[in-house]
Formats: C-alpha cells, structure tokens, sequence
C-alpha cells in the first residue's frame, strides 16, 4: 500500500518485476531517511552477483557488498537488487564495476559514507576483491573514508 513515505517508489509493490539485461542505473530508486540525524551503518549483501569479463565475455561471479552512512536518503532495495542485475550482460573490469556502482549510489544517494566491496570468485586461479569507498566532502567522513581504505589494504 503505497504512503506518502513510498509514493515516489515505483518498483515495490507495484505486483511487476521487469529485469533489465543491460546495465542501466536509472533504475535505481530512493526514500527519506526517518533518523538523518543518527550515525548508523546499512549493509547491504549480494551473494549472486554477475557481470562478464569485457574482454573474453565470459561471466564472474561474486558478492557485491555495499556498507553507508546515509544522510537524507536511503536507496530501496528491490531497486538496488534490480540494479545490481542489470550488470549481468555488462562487460566491465572487477575494478571498473565495483566503482561504477559506488559513483551510481553516490549520485543517488549523497551519503555520508560509502564502501563498496566486490568478492569475486576465482577465474584463472586468481580471485579479485576490489574496494572503493568516499567521504562525503568537506566533513569528518573523509578521514573516516582514508583510514578505512588504508585499514582495507592490509
């Protein structure tokens, strides 16, 4: 039942799930953060994501993991699962769709942090886990963002 809260969401609820096959991220949505004024972490995990290699088209596979301290919004989640699919035909480096997706949420969302992760699984005997993240300009959030990626790298 749609509420002032969800008026603006036009994927949940709505009873038709249309997947895209092709990465488009006008698909996804957000809402207002009830508690704007906490600090508080979401997490939020994709054990079955899916993009190909951009050279050999082939498919990886991994977990897409994605850690923020919203501000004003929170992004929705079957917009954000419907999103994540939509990289199943993209072709796009490890490192190129781990931050893709970070400047897509930053966009969304100007969140007062962000951390995206992807574990992808062995190709070649060799597994890639890439990590971007950001702080919000001119506030605490950046030092936070350096410490955490220079945590990240040991």
């Amino acid at each position: 039942m749609k509420n002032k809260e969800t008026e603006d969401l036009s994927l949940l609820g709505s009873g038709q799930t249309r997947y895209v096959f092709d990465y488009d991220p006008d698909i996804l949505e957000s809402f207002a953060n009830k508690y704007p004024d906490n600090n508080y972490f979401v997490r939020l995990n994709c054990p079955e994501f899916t993009s190909l290699c951009p050279i050999t088209g082939q498919p990886d596979f991994g977990t897409m993991i994605i850690n923020y301290i919203p501000d004003q919004k929170l992004v929705e989640s079957k917009s954000l699962k419907l999103y994540l699919f939509s990289f199943r035909n993209h072709g796009g480096f490890h490192e190129d769709v781990v931050n893709i997706i970070m400047k897509d949420l930053i966009r969304l969302l100007e969140p007062r942090y962000i951390e995206v992760i992807g574990e992808f699984s062995p190709r070649g005997g060799i597994s890639i886990h890439p990590y971007s993240n950001y702080g919000q300009p001119d506030s605490k959030w950046v030092e936070f963002a350096v410490k955490r990626l220079l945590k990240y790298g040991k």
